[in-house]
């Protein structure tokens, strides 16, 4: 059947076209309407608290908080000391699920789906249990502590040091950084590697001119996540050490459950500014990834 000229359709067509994107698939929009609430209601609104309150000073705005923190060695030392276990751990981690992924693309598949299937399991083993399980491994009296150093293979490990927290934050980073790179190596091709040992290239040239650099937004993604889910960590870090070991989210908890002096607007300070060092990395390492492109 043909439609002439003057059938209405073309031009109802026409008035659908161009009405606005948003209007078009307002229904489907609607959908969001529960999963936007429940966002501002769990992230901008605390959020929207805290930098709020961490500009409340005794006699209305002012950022006295700010000036404490920064003035105190004490919120220093904490800011030192998770910067430096998070980069630590997320460095050791990054680099053990490198060679993890590439490894297991390169063995059988049942292996693989077993290694996969016990790394979602591990990965939700984290906080008080994790502490636990290392404190009775390789604790002071730890089963496998006594027995190294009965062995004398330990001496002056301390698992209640910043190398023990070091060593437990690498354990439970690992699932998480092998989850996120063992997708991202499907970008590489395994004919090109074949291409560059034929072409005289060794294993190193290829790793270090093809491979490394296609990985490199996946790699550089994975760590500004694992030091942020690092900086973030605090049920580990209090049970192994019970709040002795200065950390900034030991620090903030301690000022908002009051074991000391209850100071909200302190701790909202101290989080804006944890919350301002993750953005400043997460920046850092968009401009390199847009370095790496232009460089391409």
């Amino acid at each position: 059947m043909k439609i002439s000229l003057s059938s209405p359709l073309p031009m109802v067509a026409d008035a659908v076209s161009a009405r606005p994107r948003c209007l078009r698939y307002w229904r489907a929009m609607l959908l969001l309407v529960p999963m936007l609430a429940l966002l501002a209601l769990f992230c901008l609104a605390p959020m929207g608290w805290v930098l709020a309150h961490s500009v409340q000073g005794e006699h209305g705005l002012s950022l006295e908080h700010f000036w404490v923190i920064l003035g105190s060695p004490f919120y220093r030392q904490a800011f030192d000391n998770s910067l430096r276990i998070s980069l630590y751990s997320s460095v050791i981690a990054l680099l053990i699920t490198l060679f993890g992924a590439v490894s297991l693309r390169r063995v059988d598949g049942r292996l693989k789906n077993a290694v996969i299937a016990l790394t979602n399991m591990t990965s939700n083993l984290s906080g008080v249990p994790l502490a636990f399980a290392f404190i009775i491994l390789i604790g002071t009296n730890g089963a496998l502590t006594l027995l190294l150093r009965q062995w004398g293979w330990l001496q002056d490990f301390h698992l209640y040091s910043r190398n023990g927290l070091i060593l437990l934050y690498t354990y439970f980073q690992l699932p998480l950084g092998l989850l996120l790179l063992y997708p991202a190596l499907d970008a590489l091709d395994d004919h090109w590697q074949e291409a560059a040992a034929l072409l005289g290239a060794s294993h190193w040239a290829y790793w270090r001119h093809i491979a490394l650099p296609v990985l490199a937004p996946a790699l550089l993604g994975t760590f500004i996540l694992l030091l942020a889910n690092a900086m973030g960590a605090y049920a580990t870090a209090f049970a192994l050490t019970s709040g002795n070991f200065n950390l900034v989210t030991v620090r903030i908890a301690s000022l908002v459950s009051g074991n000391i002096d209850l100071e909200p607007n302190l701790a909202a300070a101290l989080s804006v500014l944890l919350v301002a060092l993750l953005a400043l990395v997460a920046a850092v390492n968009q401009w390199l990834l847009k370095r790496s492109y232009h460089a391409r």
